[in-house]
C-alpha cells in the first residue's frame, strides 16, 4: 500500500517542513522506524569549474510528475517502505537554495537508505527535468547523470 507524493513546482510552491508534515499524517507511520530526506541545493561551482550565479530548471511537467510518480510507486513495493514524497523546483534559483526535495519512511534504516539513493538517482536518469548553469564564464545546458 504505502503513501507518496510527487510534484514539479515553481520556487516557493513548496517547503521541506510542509512535506514533513503530510509524512508524519501518514496513518501508516507507525509501521516506521526511520524518515530519511535528501535536499538537493545549489552549489556555488559549475561542472565546468566557473562561479554559478544562478541555475536554470525547465521541466515538461507532465512528463516528468509521471516519472516520479511511477519511481514512488515502485519504491513503495519494496518490503518496509509506507511514505515516498519527491518534489522538485523549476525556474531560477540562486547558490544555496533547494532544488529538490526526496522523502522517504519506512521500517528500517537500510530499507529507507537504499530506497532514498535510488530516488535520487532515478529521478536524475528519468524525469523530464533539464538543468541550465549560468556561470561567470557562460551558460550551458548539464547533464543530470
Amino acid at each position: 500500500m504505502g503513501t507518496y507524493s510527487v510534484g514539479v513546482h515553481e520556487r516557493g510552491e513548496i517547503n521541506l517542513g510542509e512535506i514533513l508534515r503530510r509524512v508524519k499524517e501518514n496513518p501508516e507511520l507507525g509501521e516506521a522506524g526511520a524518515i530519511a530526506c535528501f535536499i538537493g541545493i545549489v552549489r556555488c561551482r559549475g561542472m565546468r569549474g566557473g562561479r554559478v550565479r544562478k541555475l536554470v530548471f525547465e521541466a515538461y511537467r507532465e512528463e516528468a510528475e509521471k516519472s516520479l510518480e511511477r519511481i514512488a510507486r515502485e519504491l513503495l513495493k519494496r518490503p518496509g517502505i509506507v511514505d515516498v514524497r519527491i518534489h522538485h523546483v523549476i525556474g531560477e534559483l540562486s547558490v544555496g537554495e533547494d532544488i529538490v526535495y526526496i522523502v522517504v519512511a519506512g521500517a528500517h534504516r537500510d530499507e529507507v537508505f537504499n530506497a532514498l539513493r535510488d530516488a535520487v538517482e532515478r529521478m536524475k536518469r528519468e524525469a523530464a527535468i533539464w538543468k541550465k548553469e549560468v556561470t561567470d564564464e557562460g551558460e550551458y545546458w548539464v547533464s543530470g547523470k
